[in-house]
């Protein structure tokens, strides 16, 4: 446990970030769920609207520190694939 007060003061604070970490990294699933079920029920054109705005989202994600930017490349390009694979 944390002795000191600069120590106790390290803990609170990282308690609040973890708190809002878990909740932008929730917010950024949400939307991801929402692409992958308008991938799932093949409608390409809720597909590329629900893209749409998860992108930014996950961009905002990675400035805030929440996902390391090759992981958001990673799930866009492969997202983006599949919805480019529903018209075919």
């Amino acid at each position: 446990m944390a002795n000191t007060s600069s120590a106790k003061k390290m803990v609170r604070k990282i308690e609040r970030r973890t708190a809002v970490n878990k909740a932008r990294r929730s917010r950024v699933r949400t939307y991801l769920r929402k692409v992958e079920e308008a991938i799932a029920s093949g409608d390409k054109g809720a597909a590329n609207a629900a893209f749409k705005v998860a992108q930014p989202e996950m961009h905002r994600a990675i400035t805030r520190g929440v996902f390391h930017k090759a992981t958001v490349a990673r799930k866009l390009s492969r997202l983006s694939s599949r919805i480019k694979a529903l018209s075919a």
